[in-house]
């Protein structure tokens, strides 16, 4: 059965409040269960705050000299590849940072995604590094970095595009059928755009997507363009590929979307130097040459900041 159809003035309402892929979902996950773990403990408010008067948490790590990175297995942003290492853009790229800052050895703590922010809260680890995206909804849980990447949507298309789909514009004006993955937030940026929402089928992943596309079940399937270049990488659906990246709007505005790295709430000193080791990167281009090899080419950069995402 189709779910019930959400007008367009709902779904608008639902993106202005910051409704995000990947956050959404996993974010009252993720804060559900940080309150359950008060209520395990016996206090009816957990303390994440680490420290008082800008935390010490960056001191500590220097004498320990180990950092623990929370991470969830999605690629390219983190992962443990077949050997055991720790791989992807944004632990290559927090490895970097925290070798400037004087700590040398990085200990991975492979979790769910929607257990990250809980994780961090009772002290798993010592930061989420993950392209773990930035809202207003998480920014209550978490003191994030400055994104180090701007999210960009695509479209998968059969070889050729021969709907010339490039736009959610264009999926509603020719009535295409259009897949995407359970809980994205490219659902809400189709229907804003004029697309029925009980027409659009759901996946699992980029992969089962990719197989409806090859099979004529859908016309399009949206996605994040990250996630489907690493999905393409596999070659096994040569009938499908990949339309270029764009940011998505809805009533014309831009909907821009960013991830960064997550810390306790509390320990600014070690965010701030975090920070200001990525703003050494982003104007040098080193981080474009660290990323790139994951995927990332100059267009997924950004000039976004946390306290701007920190309000969507």
């Amino acid at each position: 059965m189709a779910p019930p159809q959400e007008n367009t003035k709902m779904i608008k309402r639902k993106l202005a409040s910051g409704i995000r892929r990947r956050s959404l979902l996993a974010g009252v996950a993720a804060l559900g269960a940080a309150g359950a773990v008060g209520a395990a403990t016996g206090c009816s408010r957990v303390d994440v705050s680490g420290a008082t008067g800008g935390g010490h948490l960056l001191e500590d790590l220097r004498k320990k000299g180990t950092v623990r990175m929370g991470i969830a297995s999605e690629p390219p942003y983190a992962s443990i590849n077949s050997k055991g290492e720790l791989t992807g853009e944004a632990p290559a790229v927090a490895k970097t940072i925290f070798r400037r800052l004087g700590i040398k050895n990085f200990e991975p703590v492979p979790v769910e995604f929607q257990a990250l922010v809980p994780g961090l809260h009772s002290f798993q680890y010592d930061v989420i590094v993950a392209g773990m995206f930035i809202n207003k909804a998480r920014c209550a849980a978490v003191l994030f970095s400055d994104p180090d990447y701007e999210s960009k949507d695509a479209f998968l298309v059969r070889k050729g595009n021969p709907d010339k789909i490039h736009s959610y514009a264009d999926i509603a004006k020719g009535k295409y059928r259009m897949g995407s993955g359970i809980g994205y937030a490219e659902i809400d940026y189709a229907v804003g755009n004029g697309v029925k929402k009980d027409t659009i089928q759901t996946y699992g992943d980029q992969i089962a997507g990719m197989e409806a596309l090859e099979a004529g079940r859908i016309d399009v399937f949206a996605g994040t363009a990250l996630t489907m270049i690493e999905a393409l990488k596999t070659g096994a659906h040569p009938k499908v590929e990949m339309t270029r990246p764009f940011t998505p709007e809805v009533d014309g505005k831009p909907q821009r979307d960013g991830g960064g790295y997550g810390f306790r709430l509390g320990e600014t000193k070690l965010r701030d130097a975090f920070n200001a080791e990525l703003q050494k990167m982003k104007k040098s281009g080193e981080l474009l040459r660290i990323a790139e090899p994951y995927g990332f080419t100059k267009e997924f950069m950004t000039d976004l900041t946390a306290k701007e995402l920190c309000k969507k």
